[in-house]
């Protein structure tokens, strides 16, 4: 590219974990004038997203809206929920749980971490452990991401719920959904999870700025309790007042237009077809990296995420150089690195408003960075994620019978 060109024709590939790339339909939808936060046509809007939201989370129960990002549903999560100086349980499954932590410390909590090499999720079996240890019940909730997006490692929820069951603990399970929400199964009431983050710019195709807690009749008896500060956050006001269709203060009005219309865009495909979507993308994305004769940061096969993949680069390759040559050639943008793998790989995210022909247009940039960059691999990996994806759609049967 020549170092005098101000424009890239077409589209970026935005193939960073989320923000994922806003669909038009979102983009119309809240593309309108501004309406009045306290009238009537608001509190039919209102309605429609906090009802609708709902259906995303699979829960019955209410679901706070916050005009803030997921770590802004972090902090509601905890100071709705906790006291000064209780413990919670934590798993070290990357970079964002290791910020939960942080801000766990900054709030006054105790935060114990069971540590990992931030290649796997989190086991139950461990969690069950340091639970039984807990003879005193002094551990008040048990903090797990159901998908880490720094690592591309999820982890079963429904298997926690039943490791803090099976050790009689009274703790209160805490979910982030963040990058796993509307790309992957979440079943809150099911799974009896009581606390649920969650953030709308990734499988619900919305622009930064909107998250939620998802709340259990547990979460809100310990709400009643709980001495944490808390005003902006605080649920009691926002339940009081989503009620009868409003909000404490003003919310992100044009987001809720856009919320509306991406959570009709998720049960028009259904639910079901979405998470087979994501995990056919994922696999595709794995068979490729394989091929090239890459590893993948997750090594346990049954927590690769079926949002974001992360690639360690070989001895030698630094991941951020890597991504700074894709962004310069073919106007790419992957997911940066963290942490203890910081420079040592890069992140393929293949969730959202996604398909297919991007996956593997990505993929092809991805083969061809790896020749500029002289990263030794295997070319035909775009190749593999091409003819599984064809089998999947039922190519494979066609060609036997020709």
């Amino acid at each position: 590219m020549s170092k005098n060109s101000s424009r890239q024709a077409g589209r970026h590939f935005l193939q960073i974990p989320g923000p994922t790339p806003v669909p038009d339909r979102v983009l119309r939808a809240m593309d309108t004038p501004v309406i009045d936060h306290r009238g009537p046509e608001f509190a039919k809007l209102a309605r429609r997203a906090l009802d609708g939201i709902k259906t995303i989370f699979k829960t019955a129960n209410p679901v706070i809206i916050y005009t803030a990002t997921g770590t802004g549903a972090w902090e509601g999560a905890l100071v709705n929920t906790l006291s000064a100086g209780d413990r919670v349980l934590m798993v070290e499954t990357g970079q964002f749980a290791s910020l939960w932590k942080k801000m766990a410390e900054k709030l006054g909590l105790k935060p114990e971490f069971i540590e990992t090499d931030w290649r796997v999720g989190a086991d139950p079996k461990l969690i069950e452990a340091k639970l039984r240890e807990d003879k005193a019940k002094e551990i008040k909730a048990v903090c797990v991401l159901q998908n880490e997006t720094s690592t591309g490692c999820w982890s079963d929820i429904a298997a926690v719920r039943k490791a803090i069951d099976a050790a009689g603990h009274p703790a209160l399970l805490m979910v982030d959904t963040i990058s796993s929400l509307a790309s992957t199964d979440y079943r809150h009431d099911e799974w009896g999870v009581d606390v649920a983050i969650g953030g709308a710019q990734k499988g619900l195709m919305l622009p930064p700025g909107m998250s939620f807690n998802a709340i259990s009749d547990k979460a809100l008896a310990a709400n009643k309790t709980s001495n944490l500060p808390k005003s902006f956050f605080a649920w009691d006001e926002m339940l009081a007042m989503n009620k009868v269709g409003f909000f404490p203060y003003t919310p992100g009005t044009q987001m809720l237009h856009g919320l509306v219309e991406g959570i009709d865009m998720l049960h028009e495909e259904g639910l079901d077809n979405v998470f087979a979507r994501h995990d056919r993308l994922a696999e595709a994305t794995r068979r490729a990296v394989k091929h090239w004769g890459l590893d993948i940061i997750c090594r346990d096969p049954k927590a690769y995420s079926s949002t974001i993949t992360a690639i360690l680069m070989p001895d030698g390759h630094d991941g951020d150089a890597f991504r700074a040559r894709a962004l310069e050639h073919f106007n790419i943008s992957y997911g940066a690195s963290f942490g203890r793998f910081a420079g040592k790989m890069f992140r393929i995210g293949h969730l959202g408003d996604t398909n297919d022909g991007t996956i593997i247009g990505a993929l092809a940039i991805t083969e061809m960075t790896l020749g500029l960059a002289g990263v030794p691999h295997k070319k035909g990996g775009v190749q593999a994620a091409m003819d599984y994806m064809a089998s999947v759609h039922g190519g494979g049967a066609r060609q036997a019978a020709e």
